[in-house]
């Protein structure tokens, strides 16, 4: 029996999650419609700025998104200590950039007085927009449902743009997290929608090319790459971001028709550290959402997590074993 989307986004299994979004019946509604000849381009550029928004609004971090012509992928890590500490009015206020709230919570931002029903009332909305602030659920439905509404605005038209709310898949360790990453970022190049990496439009991968070349900095918007883990270890992706660059540079072209079984020698020093075979990082790399499940990890965190949702067999626990 299927288990409920809050079983499947838990803290407890890893705050990291890839989830994917496509439209309704895969058409080309984002993209180029080769078939009727309309251009629908600028629809991915609607989805990369809504991304982009909402990761400063919610404390979600994003890690790795990719705007296709039919479908998006998010890769996401959900930051529980941002939104611990949050205050009430922080919490209200970030709220209030993408909903109206309240009368009072409008009333409790501009300080104006109140009694302590009206207080209390407040705290209990604050508490539940906190929560939500964390939620990928929350997140997912922010980013496509004005999508959604603004592309039927436009055709003039009513009813589903997306097939459904969203698929995710848990990513539990450091393996699944950058061989996700890499996924997404590579998914123009795979679509032979692009040549390189930085010519990727409306891919983080460009975002932070661009970034690092232009200003020797990391994007504000995503989530920031802070070293291999160390002791004190910050907030951010354990990984270099030269280290990332470089990989993702050196995987591009195994993918190509003509660089077929020619892997090339020079491989990223970021293999050797998490021990990953070069075949076995061009199939993850190319086939991750069709080889995995709902959980994507080392063997022995799969079977962990498996057992304290009641599952009596481990999903994807044999594509895990051979290829991380």
């Amino acid at each position: 029996m299927p288990k409920p989307r809050k079983e499947l986004i838990s803290l407890e299994a890893t705050p990291y999650y890839h989830c994917t979004s496509r439209c309704v019946r895969r058409a080309f509604l984002c993209g180029n419609d080769h078939v009727t000849g309309k251009d629908y381009e600028h629809r991915r550029q609607w989805i990369e700025d809504r991304i982009l928004l909402l990761a400063q609004v919610f404390c979600i971090d994003v890690c790795a998104y990719a705007v296709m012509s039919n479908h998006h992928h998010v890769v996401l890590h959900i930051n529980q200590t941002d939104v611990d500490a949050l205050n009430d009015h922080e919490v209200c206020l970030r709220w209030h950039q993408l909903y109206q709230g309240t009368l009072l919570t409008q009333r409790f931002i501009r300080g104006n007085s109140m009694d302590a029903a009206e207080r209390e009332a407040v705290g209990l909305k604050v508490a539940l927009w906190r929560s939500q602030l964390c939620d990928i659920s929350w997140f997912m439905r922010a980013l496509n449902e004005p999508i959604a509404r603004q592309a039927n605005s436009e055709d003039q038209c009513t009813g589903k743009f997306w097939e459904a709310r969203f698929s995710s898949q848990a990513l539990l360790d450091e393996k699944a997290l950058i061989a996700c990453m890499a996924y997404v970022d590579l998914n123009p190049l795979r679509a032979k929608m692009a040549a390189t990496p930085e010519d990727s439009q409306h891919t983080s991968i460009q975002r932070r090319i661009r970034a690092f070349k232009e200003q020797q900095e990391q994007p504000k918007t995503l989530a920031p790459f802070v070293g291999n883990p160390r002791q004190a270890m910050p907030d951010g992706l354990p990984f270099a971001l030269q280290d990332y660059i470089t990989l993702v540079d050196w995987t591009g072209p195994q993918h190509r028709e003509d660089k077929r079984g020619a892997i090339n020698s020079q491989l990223p020093p970021i293999l050797d550290r998490l021990a990953i075979e070069p075949k076995q990082w061009l199939i993850l790399t190319s086939q991750f959402e069709s080889r995995f499940s709902i959980w994507i990890g080392a063997a022995q965190k799969l079977k962990a997590i498996a057992q304290q949702l009641g599952y009596q067999r481990t999903p994807g626990l044999r594509q895990c074993q051979a290829l991380l």
